[in-house]
């Protein structure tokens, strides 16, 4: 056996297979993520002042961020099923970028971390920022989605 890096989710042969985590123990598991959407300094100020055509843009990518992390397993094929105990999109804006950073955390205690899922919830919820934002600036851009943390399980805790 080697201590080399490798896929989890690929089988010995090359096929895809989902990671079998019966054997595993119940630990807390955390992950959080980020991303943001770079839009015109204009169509911050319509979003901040709440004058976008389709309502509440931080509020409603907020709830679709949280809706999407539940759902992670049915967008990933091969992601298990998990109960999360909780999950949280915060939503600030970078005059800098300018736009929105969007932040999310997802927590449980079970046999598999919940990094897919805090990176669901923040593409999902960046998706929905363009979505409602996009009649006024089709030009926004989303990027830097990546982990920031992740603790619990078998690998321990990892930083960024």
């Amino acid at each position: 056996m080697t201590d080399e890096p490798r896929l989890s989710h690929i089988g010995a042969s090359g096929e895809a297979n989902m990671v079998d985590v019966a054997d595993k123990n119940d630990t807390v598991r955390v992950a959080t993520a980020e991303g943001f959407v770079r839009m015109l300094p204009e169509t911050l100020a319509l979003i901040r002042e709440g004058n976008a055509k389709k309502g509440d843009v931080m509020g409603t990518a907020r709830l679709a961020g949280i809706m999407a992390a539940k759902q992670t397993s049915n967008l990933i094929p091969l992601c298990h099923p998990l109960m999360l105990t909780k999950v949280s999109v915060e939503i600030t804006e970078d005059a800098e970028l300018p736009g929105l950073r969007v932040t999310a955390m997802a927590k449980l205690t079970g046999k598999t971390g919940v990094e897919m899922e805090a990176l669901t919830a923040v593409s999902v919820a960046c998706l929905t920022i363009y979505d409602m934002a996009k009649a006024a600036d089709k030009g926004m851009e989303i990027g830097g989605i990546h982990l920031l943390e992740k603790s619990g399980g078998k690998s321990g805790d990892w930083r960024r």
